[in-house]
């Protein structure tokens, strides 16, 4: 990747106070309630990316209005990405309406075609049928489809979209942002990678492809970069690995 100094944003968000996780100068992270999801904000001169969109229109609403405090002024998310598509990362994005949205190629369909499926999962988890049923009629779908890689010009800033899947979900997309002096690179790996549980993979999963997709995280983020897992607290490299091989040998994949 270009790497430009990332070390000194304009204005560096004051993470702590507003609750979330500071990784770099223009990176953070909060983990959300009962899920756990992770969801982070990347910050440049003349944009931000969320990543992720909570369960809900309530936790949307909860992230869109924490950037617009760690932001400051009149400053606001201009861009979102959904590293894949279950209700946990997704179900808040229509309280992101505007700003642009981006996914792996293909989610979009799966999104717009299994709406009732993503309430009805919600439902089952424990969000209030109503919450669920609103965000699936109001879900807003990826315009930008990532197939292989893609860059976004943040300001000061470039952050990389990567199409690293199949494995968790058939439509995985992580998002590398590089490290500046003194600042590693921030990974942010949706639920290829789970720190607080064991990996979970559903019928939408291709497990025999995973272990392959983790191997792709680790080339793009290297020995020395921070991984934000969908869930739990933020890993190495050496956890990555680990957590690569024990899918290897769960799913029989030499």
């Amino acid at each position: 990747m270009n790497t430009r100094d990332t070390s000194t944003p304009v204005a560096a968000p004051a993470w702590e106070e507003a609750g979330w996780e500071r990784l770099a100068a223009r990176v953070g992270r909060c983990r959300l309630p009962v899920w756990d999801c992770t969801a982070g904000l990347v910050v440049g001169d003349d944009a931000a990316l969320m990543v992720e969109a909570g369960s809900s229109l309530r936790e949307g609403s909860r992230l869109r209005a924490d950037a617009r405090r760690l932001l400051g002024g009149d400053r606001r998310v201009t861009h979102l990405a959904l590293t894949h598509p279950h209700f946990d990362h997704v179900l808040g994005g229509a309280a992101f309406a505007g700003v642009e949205v981006f996914g792996a190629v293909g989610v979009d369909s799966v999104l717009d075609h299994d709406r009732e499926g993503l309430r009805a999962d919600a439902v089952a988890q424990g969000l209030d049928p109503a919450a669920a049923a609103e965000a699936a009629d109001l879900l807003v779908l990826p315009r930008h489809l990532v197939c292989g890689e893609r860059t976004l010009d943040l300001g000061g800033l470039q952050v990389l979209l990567a199409n690293v899947g199949p494995g968790h979900t058939g439509h995985d997309l992580a998002v590398l942002v590089p490290g500046g002096r003194g600042e590693p690179e921030v990974v942010f790996c949706g639920d290829l990678v789970e720190e607080s549980g064991e990996p979970q993979a559903g019928p939408d999963a291709a497990p025999r492809h995973w272990p392959a997709a983790l191997d792709r995280l680790l080339d793009l983020g290297g020995e020395d970069a921070v991984y934000v897992p969908g869930h739990g607290a933020v890993v190495d490299a050496a956890f990555v690995r680990r957590q690569r091989d024990e899918l290897a040998r769960r799913f029989g994949v030499a």
